[in-house]
């Protein structure tokens, strides 16, 4: 089951993704994934998908959407 920061998290790469028009595929890709189940995975409604972003993850995920990891990260403490 997903924790309340990594849905956050998951919710923010997403709108951002979304935002820049970047796909699932150009997403998992640039991860070096060979297909878009994971990131499907990841963003899929079902809370207890175990599927989540790593550190490392997050950082190339910045560089891809041109943004700050800190993007993903909520001000306040959840």
């Amino acid at each position: 089951m997903r924790s309340q920061i990594e849905q956050y998290i998951i919710n923010r790469v997403r709108e951002i993704r979304l935002e820049k028009r970047k796909s699932q595929a150009d997403i998992a890709y640039g991860l070096g994934f060979e297909s878009t189940g994971y990131i499907g995975e990841i963003e899929s409604s079902n809370s207890d998908s175990t599927a989540a972003y790593n550190i490392d993850h997050l950082n190339t995920i910045a560089k891809l959407l041109e943004c700050s990891p800190k993007d993903f990260w909520p001000e306040k403490p959840l």
